[in-house]
Order: structure tokens, then C-alpha cells, then sequence
């Protein structure tokens, strides 16, 4: 169930209790956003890499003092009487300075704000030494792991092939991303699934018209509120999920210590379910609907598979989601990735049902926020989010939902768990 946003700091309060003040687990998440980016330029699905990297290194620094859950890469017990906060505040920062040395200016000015800010009572030099520690086993074991690496793609032609998409006719972005190391999968093609419907199917036909009729600017029976949902999740998702993260715990009133689980839980899901989901866009190379409707009627005869009126073509059909992302239909990026994070907040609370508030920077009116009552509610509106924007496929979206969850699952099984009582 979604509600409206009016009133939703009094039902967070009254929901949860004090909202919890000064955690600079989700000061620095914020800090990764605005590096990684607002000035960092990394786009939505590859921007996950970045975060996870920070958010992983803030996790084994605060765990490394308190001791509670896995380590992930730094595996050396820190100093009992040690800061959390500030081995959180030095990994991030760290990290960052790292990845994007052009910003270390900016980023020192706000470690040495935030350093300030600590008042956990524990030693604050002990704390930075596990941090900048922990960080440095990240990066040490994160090198040659193919970040950015120089892939080269080179588009298909004829029916169910991608091409570069109207208006910019962009390059295909990130295909470095779909064949880079993970952090918890052994490779990147372990959930490939099967690959596009075939365009004989009749699958394929009911897909192709459900796309057609309710994703273009021109659609008749799409709703105001469903043309209100395709254009919400249009915002940067990196951008747009590192708010509704923090959101999470803030509402929740989470410390330190949960905030920086939860978080590395949230960013390595959603950045497997990416590589994952990259690794199978460039493999089966499947074309957008922008591609695919407007020639809709010369694909059945070329095909000779259907008649014209099956897939009828719309030459003047566009997206109502705007400009279709640069990179390859098939699976949804934002299935593989909402459905691994909703699996992972049901977990890291132990129920489906957890409020869950997203808002959106992609209206000219200001800002959006859709707010849900059940994790399951938010996959669901990012599901049909994607075809009212014109952008997928029904089967693409089932199967990028498969996908995340499927990622989900192994983090859950293998990482992030409790210790055993000694």
C-alpha cells in the first residue's frame, strides 16, 4: 500500500520512536552521492560500485571495533575502546579520496567537519587508524577488479537488436560494468537468465502492444497517476536510492553500527544486481521499445511470423518517460535493482512490512515522494513504473525482478551475518 507524503515525519516519529540525531553513516552516504554523482558523473547502474565500495569499507571499520557480524575484507579486530564513528567517517573518506582525487579538497573540509561531530565517547584516533585500515582493504582488494574498464560493444542490426535510441543517439554506456569483478557472486553471469522472448512468441506480441499502448506520450489509456509513476523513477536511481536509504534509517532511528550494516547490505545488493543485470543487457543485446514500435509493422513482415496488425506500428510512438537510457532493454536494470534491494530490507527487518519512503527530483513542480506500507508495494510500482515510462518490456522486468532477488539471496546466505557466540 503507498500513502501520501503529508504527515510522514509524525508517522516515522510515531512509528519508531526519537529519530536518532548526528549519524554519520548517512552523513556520508549523503557525502557519497554528491562525490560520486552529482560531481562524480557515474551513471545509475555503475554509480552502485562506488557507493558499495564506501559503504563496505565503513562497515568492516565499524564492525572491526564492535565485533557483532562477517567481515567482509578487513578482518583484524580494531581496539575495543576505539570511536565507531569516527572508523566510519575515515573509511569513507578515504575511500572517496581514492576513487575521485580531483575532489580530496572538498572531501577533507567535510572529514574535518564531520570528525567534529563525534561524540560516541570512544578514542577518536584509535577510531580513525581502524578506518583509514579498513579502507585500505578495500581498495587493496578491489585493484584490477575492472572498474571502468575499456569494453568495447558494438550494436547489432535488424528486428530485436539494440541500436543507439533517439534523441542523442548515445554510445552504449557502462559496458565495462556487466564484466567486472562482483562482491559476492564468483562471476558476473551466475543468475544469467535465459534471454528475450522470441519475436515469434505470442508472449512477445501481448508485451510489445502492453508497452505500446500504455508507454507512449500519446497514450490514451494510461492514467495521470500512472504517467505521474513512469516519470518518478526517471531520476538518477544511484541519487534517488542513497535518499531513500538514508531515509530508511533515519525513520527506523538506526545507529551507527545498523546504519552501516544496512547500507553496505543495500549497496553491494544493488551493486551485484547491476553487474549481474549489465553483464546480461550486453549479452543478449535486446532492442528498446523506442527502437522497436515505431517499425513495429515491418518486424512482423520481416519476420513473416505475424500479420501487421499483431505488432502494428506507431512511426510518431516515443517514450513518455522522456530519452530512453543508452544501453540495451533486456533485463531492466531497475527490476534487477529494486528487486534486490527490497529483498534486502525485508530481511535486514525481518518483515515485508517496513515503510519504505522514496521521493523523486524528476518533476519540474517539485519534489515527489511516494511513501509504502511493504517492500513488495515498491517492486511492484518500479515494475509498471518502467512500461508506463515507455522504457521496457513486461518479461524484461520479470525477469531483472528475478534476478535481484536471486542476488539477494546469495548475500543473504553468505555475508553480513551475525557472528557465533564465542
Amino acid at each position: 500500500m503507498k500513502i501520501n507524503a503529508k504527515g510522514l515525519l509524525s508517522l516515522f516519529v510515531l512509528a519508531c520512536g526519537t529519530i536518532h540525531a548526528g549519524n554519520v553513516v548517512t552523513d556520508w552516504n549523503t557525502i557519497a552521492s554528491s562525490t560520486i554523482v552529482t560531481s562524480g558523473g557515474k551513471a545509475p547502474g555503475a554509480s552502485a560500485v562506488w557507493f558499495a565500495y564506501s559503504s563496505i569499507a565503513v562497515y568492516d571499520a565499524v564492525n572491526a571495533i564492535t565485533g557483532q557480524f562477517q567481515p567482509f575484507y578487513y578482518r583484524i579486530a580494531g581496539p575495543a575502546n576505539a570511536s565507531p564513528g569516527a572508523a566510519a567517517v575515515a573509511a569513507a573518506h578515504r575511500v572517496l579520496v581514492n576513487y575521485f582525487p580531483s575532489q580530496q579538497s572538498t572531501l577533507d573540509s567535510q572529514y574535518a567537519t564531520s570528525l567534529t561531530g563525534v561524540s560516541d565517547g570512544g578514542n577518536i584516533t584509535e577510531g580513525i587508524a581502524v578506518g583509514e585500515a579498513a579502507a585500505m582493504a578495500v581498495i587493496s582488494a578491489r585493484l584490477g577488479d575492472g572498474l571502468e574498464a575499456n569494453i568495447a560493444y558494438t550494436p547489432g542490426s535488424g528486428p530485436g537488436a539494440w541500436i543507439p535510441t533517439p534523441p542523442a543517439f548515445a554510445a552504449p554506456v557502462t559496458p565495462w560494468l556487466g564484466q567486472m569483478q562482483p562482491f559476492t557472486m564468483k562471476a558476473a553471469a551466475d543468475f544469467l537468465p535465459n534471454g528475450p522472448e522470441a519475436l515469434t512468441s505470442e508472449d512477445w506480441k501481448r508485451d510489445y502492444n502492453l508497452t505500446r499502448l500504455y508507454g507512449g506520450t500519446d497514450s490514451t489509456i494510461r492514467s495521470a497517476a500512472e504517467t505521474e509513476i513512469g516519470v518518478f523513477y526517471t531520476e538518477h536511481t544511484g541519487q534517488q536510492y542513497a535518499r531513500m536509504f538514508n531515509t530508511l534509517a533515519t525513520a527506523n532511528n538506526l545507529g551507527v553500527e545498523d546504519s552501516a550494516r544496512m547500507m553496505a547490505m543495500l549497496w553491494t545488493g544493488y551493486a551485484d544486481a547491476a553487474i549481474g543485470c549489465f553483464n546480461a543487457k550486453y549479452k543478449f543485446g535486446f532492442w528498446r521499445p523506442v527502437t522497436a514500435i515505431p517499425t513495429g509493422a515491418d518486424t512482423a513482415t520481416l519476420l513473416l511470423s505475424s500479420s501487421a496488425s499483431d505488432t502494428p506500428a506507431d512511426p510518431t510512438w516515443a517514450p513518455s518517460g522522456g530519452a530512453t537510457p543508452a544501453h540495451p532493454e533486456y533485463p531492466a536494470a531497475h527490476g534487477c535493482i529494486t528487486g534486490s534491494v527490497s529483498t534486502l530490507i525485508a530481511d535486514f527487518f525481518g518483515t515485508t512490512r517496513v515503510t519504505v519512503a522514496v521521493d523523486s527530483k524528476a518533476f519540474t513542480d517539485g519534489l515527489h515522494t511516494h511513501t509504502f506500507l511493504d517492500t513488495r508495494d515498491l517492486m511492484d510500482e518500479v515494475f509498471w513504473a518502467r512500461i508506463y515510462a515507455g522504457f521496457h518490456f513486461y518479461h524484461s522486468l520479470e525477469v531483472g525482478r528475478q534476478l535481484g532477488e536471486s542476488v539477494a539471496g546469495q548475500v543473504l546466505r553468505n555475508h553480513f551475518r551475525p557472528l557465533q557466540p564465542r
